[in-house]
Parts: C-alpha cells; sequence; structure tokens
C-alpha cells in the first residue's frame, strides 16, 4: 500500500531517494539580520531522509522586514 512511497523518483533533473515530501515550515530561527545559522543547518541535517525539503523563506532584502 505504501511501498510507492518508498521508491525514487525523477523531478526534472532531480532523482530523489523517495517521494517524501516535507513542506515549508516558519521556525523563525532566522538572526535579526534574517541569516540563516547553525540551528537551521541542524534543523534540516535531522530531516534529510525526506525526499524532498522545502526549506522555510526568509525575506530577500532589508526592506522585507516587518
Amino acid at each position: 500500500m505504501f511501498e510507492p512511497l518508498f521508491q525514487s523518483y525523477s523531478l526534472g533533473p532531480l532523482e530523489l531517494p523517495n517521494r517524501l515530501v516535507m513542506a515549508p515550515l516558519t521556525r523563525m530561527r532566522a538572526d535579526a539580520n534574517g541569516v540563516m545559522g547553525a540551528i537551521n543547518a541542524e534543523y534540516y541535517a535531522q530531516r534529510a531522509s525526506a525526499g524532498l525539503i522545502i526549506a522555510e523563506g526568509t525575506y530577500p532584502h532589508g526592506s522585507g522586514k516587518s
């Protein structure tokens, strides 16, 4: 029943090891300048077995701060 979830999948030029996808979650862990740090790297490393991880967004420019 769930076997297809664990089969590899080609997504354009990407070869995913499985069909599991982690949706983006806003963790609010960037620093005051909007820069991701070691805590973000650790968070995603802990979840790296997902086939595809869509990372959270940060503001692309200083004027995007709220």
